[in-house]
């Protein structure tokens, strides 16, 4: 990319997108264009070209999408897959049409086969059947994956997909419905603790910042209680405890959200897809997308003591194993992307913990009316 390329980032202000704005400035791109939803919705085909043929930004960053955890994937089944195939097609399609040179689009590790061997290689996707509670987002995802690979086919454009692992860093959602499993840990447990030590100015400035459902930190002790006991996080005579879904047992790896910044910032550099099909036999090109993470995980119970010890709750943590666990382990294959000359650069607890000063900091500012 050249330094005074116009690079559109799409879905610049979500976790991915900010950190890929930071990385792009700080190596010297200047001319990154970004549009909230209220400024450009990317489900309007017609909105979308417009403001492709209007900007005609020469590179794409792809980070656009509805994304949640394991409760807002399996609720919001209809939305996750509609509105990720409308992002996506129409981004990619008018990118072709406007005469984009790079577009990176940014994927999921649920695209791959619930039982499938690990660590996960790209050449396992559509292998079996897709784990259920993600399906439709998965679904739309490898839909993503195939437009990028059939418009490089049949267009000859220089698209490619990359699929990185479970994600955390800056901006991230701490909504309790919709959130991943370690912003939601890392919420859960600060407010477990601040109940633990009965700190309700603590409790109350969280819920100014991020109200639970309709309860803010105005609410009174009783609401809040029955609010946090609905999310797990239960006060009785003489502890707190915090109960998650599953078992614990299932394995996960994760990402800082600067290092997937800095991975994508250096594929759109270096990489192109004829790169990738170099090897590949021509009558069958596929599977020519980039997993990005760590190549490391650790168990869900393994996580949630490490979250534990970093935000210094010492109450208890119960498993509720009526709820699902999701696939049972989600570890890539890095390998493509190790050959290709990148690596993580952040320790899981490091980044946690850099991710927790922050939260509070955000929370203290935004609950005092900062």
């Amino acid at each position: 990319m050249e330094k005074e390329a116009i690079i559109y980032v799409a879905g610049h202000r979500g976790l991915v997108g900010s950190a890929i704005v930071r990385k792009l400035s700080e190596k010297g791109y200047k001319r990154i264009i970004g549009r909230s939803h209220a400024e450009l919705d990317l489900t309007d085909a017609r909105a979308t070209l417009a403001f492709f043929e209007a900007e005609r930004p020469e590179y794409v960053f792809l980070a656009a999408a509805r994304v949640g955890g394991i409760l807002a994937n399996n609720t919001y089944r209809a939305q996750f897959i509609y509105e990720n195939l409308q992002i996506q097609n129409n981004v990619i399609h008018a990118a072709y049409l406007t005469g984009v040179k790079k577009l990176l689009f940014l994927g999921s590790s649920c695209i791959y086969p619930k039982n499938a061997p690990q660590p996960l290689r790209e050449d396992y996707l559509l292998t079996s059947e897709l784990e259920y509670t993600n399906e439709p987002y998965a679904i739309a995802k490898i839909a993503g994956i195939k437009m990028v690979e059939s418009y490089n086919l049949q267009y000859g454009t220089n698209f490619l997909a990359v699929m990185p692992t479970n994600l955390y860093g800056p901006n991230d959602n701490y909504d309790l419905e919709k959130s991943h499993v370690l912003p939601a840990l890392i919420r859960k447990m600060h407010l477990a603790r601040a109940l633990h030590e009965d700190n309700w100015q603590l409790i109350r400035a969280d819920l100014r910042a991020l109200p639970i459902e309709s309860i803010n930190g105005d609410a009174s002790e009783e609401s809040i209680l029955q609010i946090l006991k609905k999310y797990g996080i239960e006060k009785s005579s003489n502890t707190v405890s915090v109960t998650l879904w599953g078992s614990g047992k299932p394995r996960r790896e994760f990402l800082h959200s600067d290092d997937m910044a800095d991975a994508c910032v250096f594929i759109m550099q270096h990489i192109n897809f004829s790169d990738l099909i170099a090897h590949l036999p021509s009558s069958e090109i596929r599977n020519t997308h980039i997993n990005i993470g760590t190549g490391i995980d650790l168990t869900i119970a393994e996580l949630a003591e490490m979250v534990r010890e970093i935000v210094g709750f010492s109450g208890m943590i119960r498993w509720d194993t009526s709820k699902p666990d999701g696939t049972f382990q989600k570890l890539l294959d890095v390998n493509k992307l190790s050959r290709l000359g990148w690596r993580y650069s952040i320790s899981l607890r490091e980044g946690i913990q850099k991710v927790y000063e922050g939260y509070v900091n955000s929370i203290s500012n935004e609950g005092s009316g900062a």
